[in-house]
């Protein structure tokens, strides 16, 4: 109906036009037969000379032929509205009837919140507590079937994916609107959990059944399970439309296969549609492999690990202790902390532990030439054996092993492979959903609210966002899933906030030397570096026994710099290069600016790194602003 009244509005000045054309050119063709009798019989003037009768018939067909033609359209439009409205009753007719007769009415703001009930989640703390793990729960063994429940046809918020980033937005979501109704869609068997712990802590666990409880001691010594929450914090999936209160439903074994973007709804793997108010993609990234390991055959990748989930962490763990020669290739974060974990264990066995990279160091992408090769004679010390600038040609299974032929000639014979080579952001439902992926860093291409569409938010290692000081960047680490799935869940709920937040990252060699990072640390950029002696308290173990964490992004983000006070005791001058590397800072400079500071075990300083790149000035003396972390106190 307002169709058709927009229609006339339209064409009625067209008309009126028209009809004053039609009076004019009649009272002209008056005056021009003036000598005609006032009265005229109309027979007469259907004869009467030229003069303005053929322009009075052509000016009535145009206005008939206007209004005939507004007719149809108002028609065609009144019928596809009505058409239009049929569909959209039929579609909400076929939704289970539970989801709008079971549900409750959303109480109004006069009336108080309702107690969550046990099960529920309550709302989360500060910052540092959101993503706290639980300290006792009775856990999935992670051998579980996929759940196989009806689940509701429609969910307010959906999260898909379900690692830190999605547990992030779910309580964050919950936080701002305690009666949400979340549901979490994860191929894994399992809720949402740390990754972290998988190449670090659980390595050094006493524990013999660690693979099955998955709960392993801090190097401050106190216990925790990887699960953010015990099963009895989420509700079923197939009793989250009906909830009173809201809350959090995991649907776990399910992967999204397709996304209707324009009709807001989602596909899983056994054809379930489910539809969508807003919804957050956190589908994280998979495992790199070799492509000279995918062309060997069945059974090279028989005998190849790529290490990602809880399912990698038991498998490797089963096959350490079986075999008698591993060999990781890698020499990043992941490839390292495996080694020294693995090479550790060598230590009460036979295992042969064995890592190759083509670096000429561990963490020779990252750390400068002189750290990482200090840091590649720790690695050598935990037990493994170094085999640097390797580039690897062909892998083949021959005599019940496995033989690594590098392009430089030398063989390597092992039982087993662990690929490390790095992460690929899982961006499959950007096709189907014509979402936009950087052609750079990949990922979903995201503005600063972390949205690729109105509805639509991306967070932690498949989010490409752009940072106001570094430029456009793909973060691959815990406390960046944190912030951004954190932030996402804000947004999802209106608090359209930018991502400002310069994420950090951690990681342990062992129990007694661990760093920290922050920005753009890329050993190509030029850096300047300043050390100090260490004492027994700079160790990852100590830093956690200080702070009482394990995690230390969860207490990093406690506490926000604003004017830091550089220590009095005095700093050598120049660029300290020594032999031993017991503790220091490492700048990372691009056009005399820092944009990287790694913190070499010097912990719980973050906020002051973070506060040095956030005021993007240059410095003329970096052993000054080194004093700022008080490296050289004792």
């Amino acid at each position: 109906m307002l169709k058709c009244r927009t229609v006339w509005r339209t064409l009625a000045p067209l008309a009126r036009t028209s009809s004053t054309v039609c009076r004019q050119n009649a009272r002209r063709a008056g005056l021009n037969n003036g000598r005609l009798p006032a009265c005229v019989p109309a027979a007469h003037m259907s004869t009467a000379p030229a003069g303005g009768g053929r322009e009075n018939q052509l000016y009535v067909l145009l206005v008939g032929a206007t209004c005939v033609g507004g007719a149809i359209y108002a028609y065609r439009t009144v019928k596809g509205d009505s058409q239009r409205y049929q569909d959209r009753i039929d579609e909400i007719s076929s939704r289970p009837l539970k989801t709008f007769t079971e549900e409750p009415a959303t109480p109004t703001q006069s009336e108080p919140p309702a107690a969550p009930s046990p099960a529920e989640p309550s709302p989360p703390a500060p910052d540092a507590e959101i993503l706290a793990p639980i300290e006792t729960a009775d856990l999935p063994s992670g051998d579980a079937s996929p759940a196989s429940h009806k689940v509701s046809s429609h969910t307010p918020y959906l999260l898909i994916g379900g690692g830190t980033a999605s547990f992030a937005a779910a309580r964050s979501i919950r936080a701002r609107d305690p009666g949400a109704r979340v549901l979490i869609v994860t191929d894994e068997l399992v809720p949402p959990y740390m990754r972290p712990p998988l190449s670090k802590e659980l390595w050094f666990s006493d524990d013999p059944s660690v693979t099955e409880t998955l709960r392993f001691k801090q190097w401050n010594g106190k216990e925790r399970s990887i699960y953010f929450q015990p099963p009895s914090f989420y509700i079923n999936a197939e009793e989250l439309g009906s909830a009173e209160n809201g809350g959090v439903a995991v649907l776990t074994g399910k992967k999204v296969v397709h996304m209707d973007v324009r009709g807001n709804k989602i596909k899983l793997d056994d054809d379930t549609e489910i539809s969508y108010d807003k919804c957050l993609i956190a589908t994280g990234g998979v495992p790199r492999n070799l492509q000279v390991i995918e062309r060997a055959g069945e059974e090279v990748m028989k005998r190849t690990t790529l290490f990602r989930k809880v399912e990698d962490f038991k498998s490797l763990d089963k096959v350490s202790r079986n075999v008698k020669s591993i060999t990781i290739i890698g020499g990043g974060f992941l490839g390292s902390e495996l080694a020294c974990a693995l090479g550790r264990r060598s230590t009460e066995s036979d295992l042969e532990v064995i890592q190759m990279y083509p670096e000429k160091g561990n963490m020779g992408k990252v750390l400068p030439e002189y750290l990482s090769n200090w840091t590649t004679e720790k690695v050598k010390k935990e037990g493994v054996k170094i085999i640097s600038e390797a580039l690897v040609k062909s892998v083949v299974s021959k005599d019940d092993k496995l033989e690594i032929q590098l392009k430089d000639g030398r063989l390597v014979k092992t039982d087993h492979i662990v690929a490390a080579v790095g992460l690929e952001p899982n961006v499959d439902l950007a096709k189907s959903a014509g979402l936009e992926v950087d052609s750079d860093f990949g990922g979903f291409r995201v503005n600063a609210e972390l949205q690729a569409r109105s509805n639509i938010w991306v967070a932690g290692d498949a989010a490409c966002f752009y940072d106001i000081r570094l430029g456009r960047r793909r973060v691959e680490h815990h406390d960046h899933a944190v912030v951004s799935g954190r932030l996402a869940g804000e947004n999802m709920t209106g608090a359209n906030k930018p991502y400002w937040h310069q994420s950090m990252f951690w990681s342990d060699l062992g129990p007694d030397v661990g760093y920290e990072a922050i920005g753009i640390v890329d050993s190509s950029l030029p850096t300047v570096g300043v050390f100090a002696k260490a004492t027994a308290k700079d160790t990852p173990k100590a830093a956690t026994e200080e702070s009482g964490t394990g995690i230390r992004s969860e207490s990093e983000t406690e506490h926000t710099a604003s004017s830091p006070v550089a220590s009095s005791a005095p700093s050598p001058t120049g660029v300290q290069h020594k032999d031993e590397y017991g503790k220091g800072v490492i700048f990372y400079l691009r056009d005399k600016v820092v944009v990287g500071i790694i913190l070499w075990n010097v912990f719980n300083r973050m906020p002051i790194a973070r506060k040095i790149i956030k005021d993007g000035e240059e410095h003329a003396d970096l052993n000054e602003v080194a004093k700022l972390f008080n490296i050289h106190d004792d």
